[in-house]
């Protein structure tokens, strides 16, 4: 659950700035904001994942985004979802050993029931399934989704009596917003040298805490033997 609101984020970095709304004016400190999701969420796709009912379209390849308009990138494709559908699990493969050991294997009958698919990293919003999908197949899929902006007033943003809206990212990301604030508010003075080396030092910290919380992440996770 996030309960820190944009406002808190606001107040502490107004802290560190000694600036209130006068040198950097909230509504900019707004869309820096706005930017540190979406530069989180590419680094770490999972910090906006989402998962959702997919419709496949006729055939093998599949265009994540025909489904989801804002996804950034497929995670996984769990299970065959629709009515009449087996309702089993679908796994992930290496295409290449489909292709040596079928090479036709993309005019296949098509069918609802899918058993496996395959990402190319190099075109994260699509996929391939096999055996090809009919156009009513249905599947669970998980993706990364191009975080929600923040659209408050000025008066909004004002930590005393401001709005209570939270961040949409966990609180876990808390430090590199701020951080990634930081970084794009000192590089706005970037010709005083104090605050080159300050935004330096702020980008070097918001790349240090996600880098840092992806090992703890991996150490954590289910399986790891932590």
């Amino acid at each position: 659950m996030t309960t820190v609101r944009v406002t808190d984020i606001v107040r502490r970095v107004e802290d560190v700035l000694q600036d209130t709304n006068v040198r950097w004016p909230r509504l900019e400190l707004q869309n820096w904001i706005n930017e540190s999701y979406l530069t989180i969420t590419l680094l770490r796709p999972d910090a906006n994942a989402e998962s959702g009912t997919f419709t496949c379209v006729a055939g093998t390849r599949q265009v994540l985004t025909d489904g989801f308009p804002t996804a950034l990138r497929l995670l996984d494709v769990t299970r065959n979802v629709a009515d009449k559908s087996s309702k089993k699990v679908v796994r992930l493969v290496a295409r290449s050993g489909l292709d040596d050991q079928r090479p036709s294997w993309h005019t296949d009958e098509e069918t609802l029931n899918i058993q496996q698919f395959m990402f190319d990293p190099r075109q994260p919003k699509q996929f391939l399934v096999y055996p090809p999908a009919s156009d009513e197949a249905e599947l669970e899929v998980v993706y990364s989704n191009s975080p929600e902006t923040h659209k408050l007033t000025e008066a909004e943003l004002d930590p005393v009596g401001g709005s209570s809206e939270v961040i949409f990212l966990d609180d876990s990301y808390t430090t590199p917003i701020i951080d990634w604030v930081l970084y794009r508010a000192y590089s706005k003075d970037a010709e005083s040298g104090a605050n080159e080396q300050r935004a330096a030092a702020s980008y070097s910290a918001f790349n240090n805490t996600i880098g840092a919380k992806i090992k703890a992440d991996s150490a954590a996770a289910p399986g790891s033997g932590a």
